[in-house]
């Protein structure tokens, strides 16, 4: 399989974000079973949702972040 790799590291990091972003989704897509997460997981994003809830207009949207990530690209 490693000769089959596109070597990936040369790519600029904003691409590669993009990249791992594509094939996530596409992992996404294809199973069938939700990913499990772990109880520390779990407990971080029940801390997140509650911060955010505690004060939405601490949240940045993803437009914004995804923006900033990749500024500059093509």
């Amino acid at each position: 399989m490693n000769s089959l790799r596109p070597d990936y590291r040369s790519l600029p990091i904003s691409e590669r974000i993009e990249l791992v972003e594509d094939i996530w989704d596409s992992i996404a897509e294809e199973t069938a079973l939700p990913i499990a997460l772990s109880d520390s997981q779990r407990a971080e994003l029940h801390r997140r949702f509650a911060a955010h809830q505690a004060d939405p207009t601490s949240s940045i949207p993803w437009e914004q972040v995804r923006a900033k990530l990749f500024k500059g690209t093509p």
